[in-house]
């Protein structure tokens, strides 16, 4: 399970509140109050009473523009940063804050423009190069990425967040040991940690330790029982385990969780399918459809899932359906011999030889050694009143097929045609 890089913005907290006006102060100390209740909107409308009583308090622009960053609203929140460096053009807050949106927006040589003066004015800085680090490690420059969060441990050897990027960078180049170190780290410095949780989860699985890798994933969702990602990732685990209600429960979570994660939903209809497919094997019909319908309902690209449905259709008799759901796999994957062959016994079960005849002669075209589409084509051509044509495929059977059986079948079917 690759570990695709995410970035995570994490805010400053708070700055300490520098000598203003005490209307502009009273305006702050409201502000901070609404900021640490997340009160966005009241925040940023003190934070502007103050501005309007001091046109030059960097701290309240600076602030302001936290809370317009933990709105998603970017364009405000550089603006207000963007005043900030031009009032003090050594803020290192402004630089920071305003590096991280644009990490946000995916604007990495900005980022890394406003890390590196971070850096200029304060080199002991360990948040700024782990910053600096993640910003190159989403720009896919792993080794500027590593020196760079290998100096963050250096200089803060507790920084939390330093092993665990770090870590994610390791897991991206398959360096799973040594991810797994640093994502164990990371955990022990923050134990609510619950995406470093499942990374460590998704390492163990990539190294072949499942049970270790369930366990992380179990407590990844413990301490964030809404988080899709984990219940992907220890769906993953659970298929490679063989354990298939097990899989399709924790993909049904994920997709409930986020109904727009195209992954989760492609790799639960292909457990559905296959469920359906061992249930309709043992008879059991109503379970069969029921999952059929369900891998259908959750990836309708599925052709194997139309395909597996009009078998069983055809199994009970329901043509009509079987045609629908046959026609719709066939339509998704023009390719499929199978699919053809089984809409050509639809047809055949449904008297329209000649349609029957169509499908089992494009499932030879893509398959010129398909003994089962040459027996039946030689039923229909037999019934159709051909008997040249369909001795011809009975014959052909008797050459390809390596299945006794129907070697024997169509031995028989030219008997009879002999003796008529």
């Amino acid at each position: 399970m690759k570990r695709i890089l995410l970035a995570i913005l994490l805010f400053g907290s708070l700055l300490p509140l520098l000598a203003c006006t005490s209307a502009a102060q009273k305006s702050m100390e409201q502000g901070d109050t609404y900021f640490l209740q997340q009160k966005w909107d009241e925040a940023i409308s003190e934070y502007g009473k103050a501005i309007a009583e001091d046109p030059e308090l960097t701290d309240a622009y600076v602030k302001r523009g936290q809370a317009y960053a933990a709105k998603e609203d970017w364009d405000s929140a550089i603006s207000d940063f963007n005043k900030t460096v031009e009032l003090d053009p050594t803020s290192v807050a402004a630089y920071s804050q305003r590096a991280a949106i644009y990490h946000a927006q995916g604007q990495w040589d900005l980022a890394l423009g406003d890390l590196n003066r971070v850096i200029e004015m304060d080199p002991t800085s360990a948040a700024a190069y782990s910053n600096r680090g993640w910003t190159y490690a989403s720009k896919g420059e792993l080794d500027l990425a590593l020196a760079d969060l290998s100096k963050a441990i250096e200089l803060d050897p507790n920084l939390a967040e330093a092993y665990y990027n770090r870590g994610l960078v390791y897991n991206n180049q398959a360096k799973w040991e040594m991810g797994i170190a640093d994502l164990t780290r990371a955990i022990e410095f923050d134990p609510t940690n619950y995406t470093a949780y499942n990374d460590l989860g998704s390492a163990y699985s990539n190294t072949g330790k499942l049970d270790l890798a369930l366990i992380y994933l179990g407590k990844a969702i413990e301490l964030r029982p809404d988080y899709a990602m984990a219940y992907f990732n220890r769906g993953r685990v659970y298929t490679e385990q063989g354990q298939q209600d097990e899989a399709i429960a924790d993909f049904s979570k994920a997709l409930e969780l986020e109904p727009n994660l195209v992954a989760v939903g492609q790799e639960l209809a292909d457990l559905l399918s296959n469920r359906g497919y061992a249930y309709r094997a043992s008879g059991q019909n109503d379970l069969a459809e029921a999952d059929l319908k369900r891998a259908i309902e959750v990836d309708p690209t599925l052709a194997v899932a139309y395909f597996q449905l009009g078998s069983l259709y055809n199994s009970t008799g329901q043509w009509d359906l079987a045609l629908t759901n046959l026609g719709k796999a066939i339509e998704l994957d023009p390719d499929f011999p199978n699919a053809y062959v089984n809409r050509g016994y639809s047809h055949l079960a449904a008297g329209d030889l000649e349609k029957a005849i169509a499908d089992y002669t494009k499932a030879i075209e893509l398959d010129n050694v398909y003994a089962l589409a040459y027996f039946n084509r030689g039923l229909a051509y037999f019934n159709l009143g051909d008997p040249v044509h369909a001795v011809a495929d009975f014959d052909k059977v008797i050459q390809i097929s390596e299945d006794p059986e129907l070697v024997s079948m169509a031995k028989d079917r030219i008997s009879e045609i002999q003796r008529q």
